[in-house]
């Protein structure tokens, strides 16, 4: 782990920083080529990913803050920008970066589905970047393993000031990677015959059920929230329910006429 890039004086410019900015800027190219492909949307690209992109941070940040840590942040009002500490949720992110690109698209009279239909891979590429973030700042870090097997944090981040040099299970590095996967699987659905609406729900299904089962490895936020569930497995639950839903309604309205794959999903 390397939190720290270079110092500017006394000021430390840290890789957590870089990497977020590297997932936000990477997913809108990605998206840009995804939407390019496809052959709409993508004049506003860059618009969608910034408004997108920085409101999910800001999203994570208070969703952390409000929803797993207000008993310290209600004492401690002026740290609560310090995202270096430690505290992004990743679904407060998606839910603000989802909402304010779909007032942009009402705005412009764009079609919000049939758009993250086509950019929900690049949404999760993001995510597996910013999993990268999170491993070189020592947040989001797993449980201990038990063992002599596991990851061990250094001095300074938040894993090793929990737990010190107990080995711990890499939680954050399984779900980049899983993310990953699916990122190929969401692009591969994409080349099917499918109604519109349902790649971005079997976007958020993926996703809730990665994180549903990551949340047992978890070591910074392990307190019940609904009986023997966490906040974000309680969270996940309630996603994959609604995201279920979705995907069978847009299938049942789409029955009498599917969407053809796109343009990205004949070239693949």
């Amino acid at each position: 782990m390397h939190q720290y890039l270079f110092f500017v004086g006394d000021f430390p410019v840290r890789m957590y920083g870089l990497c977020l900015l590297l997932a936000i800027f990477s997913a809108t190219g990605v998206g840009y080529f995804l939407l390019r492909q496809d052959g709409r949307f993508y004049e506003h690209t860059l618009d969608l990913g910034l408004y997108g992109g920085f409101a999910g941070l800001i999203g994570a940040r208070l969703w952390d803050v409000f929803f797993f840590d207000w008993g310290y942040y209600s004492q401690h009002l002026a740290e609560i920008p310090f995202v270096w500490q430690g505290g992004m949720a990743v679904q407060g992110g998606l839910l603000l970066g989802f909402f304010v690109d779909y007032l942009y698209c009402k705005r412009h009279g764009l079609d919000w589905l049939a758009l993250a239909d086509v950019a929900c891979p690049a949404m999760v590429l993001g995510q597996a970047i910013g999993r990268m973030a999170n491993l070189l700042n020592g947040d989001a870090f797993g449980a201990p393993t038990g063992g002599a097997f596991g990851l061990l944090y250094p001095e300074g981040t938040l894993a090793h000031a929990t737990y010190g040099n107990a080995p711990l299970w890499p939680a954050e590095v399984w779900e980049g990677q899983l993310d990953v996967v699916i990122f190929a699987l969401l692009l591969l659905f994409r080349a099917t015959m499918h109604a519109k609406g349902q790649a971005v729900c079997l976007y958020v299904m993926l996703y809730s059920t990665v994180r549903f089962f990551l949340e047992f490895l978890r070591g910074d936020y392990a307190e019940p929230y609904l009986g023997s569930l966490t906040s974000a497995q309680t969270t996940s639950l309630f996603l994959f329910i609604f995201g279920l839903a979705c995907f069978l309604l847009c299938a049942w309205r789409g029955h009498k006429g599917y969407s053809e794959p796109t343009n990205a999903g004949r070239k693949l």
